[in-house]
């Protein structure tokens, strides 16, 4: 459960801390009193930190403002608009902040917990990451089913929500059928995605610091996919709790405090969000605070209301899609002698566009391989890079072809079910003790080389946001050596799959 307590428990390390010093940033009142002939200028700071300033003819107390107020003089209250802000880009710096704040959280807590990590400190940096990024394979990383589908879906709605409170144009839109929301969970769940491999095996990572990847059973590629999509599927979950569940009780509860409880508590990965960007965890940016009557805080709120604000719906930009990503399952089938076998999985693409008709792809897969006696399995990965041809076409079905370069690895185990059964006794309360027993029973044979992959496929468009891989059928050839007899060189793989197109709706 380390890994889990990792994400989870982070939130006690620096969250006192960064609450400390984030209190400014909640409902915090105070008066400038300008002078005794002149109405007083009255500020309060909504929870993300912009400043909203209201004037009130007569009153320097400092009072609540209210029109119902009994102060001397009291006057109806007015909206002054703030300073215009940036409605585009994204906020790096404060992005990059949070997201440094987020790991460090993280990595402090594996160091202090895991004594694995601890112990990798003592070996060599080269040649321990170096290994851990060459032992990954296949999809499982003997994690329990909490830590990889709870535990790492959080940690991906978390990246999310702070890349959305850092999308300006987008920060402040709200669940529900408007095409402005779901663009921006896709461009949340791309970052999510490289928040999720940099905290893998990044600069600052578990392959760098502690060299996970390089104890049995942490070698699999589950938490690169399971943390941006159903991590995705978190935030939309938060998202519709916020906007059914936790406004409709603002509007009926007074109470400051409950207020708290219900966005902190019913938002989790939104709380913890907010505190590593250094904000309190009921921080909206779509709404003030909780500290003022719910009726002061819509007047105000509906007062400074911008289109992006109100729910209006930009229009599809023109062009091509700067950026695809797309989702893909597999079948490989292995040609040549000696074993061969089929292979099954998926993968995951990344096109970045360089003119109308050409994109630079990011290919990362994997599949099991098939077809093996009982106590044998195996599977493959690849990973390329290369261009994509698309001809431009108006109607639905688009066409490509595609020549790619980088590499592959195949790897097979052997477990001897008799040795297994000789050491089923020993013990497994650390990642060391687990190594070792598995290390007893089990063989591995692998093989990794340079490859080269062409092909070609075509796609139906449903909208400007949406394709279907219809198929994609390439041919691949690698230069490695056989596996225990088995010729991996070449291969056809047919792939299908969904392409979010962004940038286009």
């Amino acid at each position: 459960m380390n890994r889990l307590n990792a994400i989870l428990s982070s939130l006690l390390i620096f969250g006192t801390l960064i609450f400390g010093a984030s209190r400014r940033a909640s409902a915090q009142e105070f008066v400038d009193t300008q002078s005794d002939d002149q109405p007083t200028r009255f500020s309060f700071v909504y929870d993300d930190a912009r400043e909203t300033s209201m004037v009130i003819a007569g009153d320097t107390s400092g009072t609540r403002l209210n029109e119902s107020s009994s102060l001397p003089n009291a006057a109806p209250i007015f909206a002054v608009a703030p300073a215009p802000q940036a409605s585009k880009g994204v906020d790096w710096k404060h992005l990059f902040s949070a997201s440094f704040t987020f790991l460090a959280a993280e990595h402090t807590f594996r160091v202090a917990t895991e004594p694995s990590t601890r112990i990798a400190h003592h070996q060599a940096f080269v040649p321990g990451y170096g290994k851990a990024l060459g032992n990954l394979h296949g999809w499982g990383d003997g994690d329990a089913f909490l830590i990889n589908y709870v535990g790492h879906p959080m940690q991906g709605a978390v990246s999310g929500f702070m890349w959305q409170h850092n999308d300006r144009a987008y920060r402040n839109v709200e669940f529900g059928r408007n095409r402005d929301y779901w663009r921006e969970r896709m461009r949340g769940m791309a970052f999510a995605y490289l928040y999720s491999v940099q905290f893998e095996i990044g600069p600052i990572s578990e392959a760098s610091i502690g060299h996970v990847q390089s104890w049995y059973p942490q070698v699999g590629f589950v938490d690169h996919v399971i943390t941006p999509t159903i991590g995705t599927g978190w935030a939309i979950g938060e998202d519709a709790i916020d906007r059914k569940v936790i406004q409709p009780l603002e509007h009926r509860i007074e109470n400051p405090l409950l207020r708290v409880v219900l966005r902190g508590g019913l938002n989790p990965a939104r709380s913890f969000a907010n505190m590593m960007g250094g904000q309190v965890p009921w921080s909206r940016d779509d709404r003030p605070g909780v500290f003022r009557s719910f009726s002061e805080r819509e007047a105000a709120w509906s007062a400074l209301e911008s289109p992006a604000q109100s729910g209006k719906t930009r229009e599809p930009e023109p062009g091509v899609a700067p950026f695809e990503f797309s989702f893909d399952g597999s079948y490989r089938t292995y040609l040549g002698g000696g074993q061969t076998t089929g292979c099954i999985g998926g993968g995951g693409v990344a096109a970045f566009r360089l003119s109308s008709e050409w994109q630079m792809l990011g290919d990362v897969g994997g599949c099991k391989l098939l077809g093996f006696k009982d106590n044998w399995s195996g599977d493959s990965l690849t990973y390329l890079t290369g261009p994509r041809w698309t001809p431009q076409t108006n109607g639905k079905w688009v066409p490509h072809v595609q020549a790619l370069v980088g590499g592959t690895k195949i790897t097979q185990s052997y477990e001897d079910p008799i040795l297994k059964a000789e050491v089923a006794d020993w013990p497994t309360d650390n990642d060391e003790t687990r190594y070792l027993k598995h290390a007893a029973y089990t063989k591995d044979w692998d093989a990794a080389g340079f490859a080269v992959q062409a092909g070609a496929g075509v796609d139906y468009r449903f909208n400007n946001a949406l394709e279907l891989h219809v198929a994609n059928l390439e041919y691949t050839h690698a230069w490695i050596g056989p596996v225990n007899g088995a010729n991996y060189r070449n291969s056809v793989q047919f792939s299908y799959g969904l392409v979010l197109r962004m940038g286009t709706w």
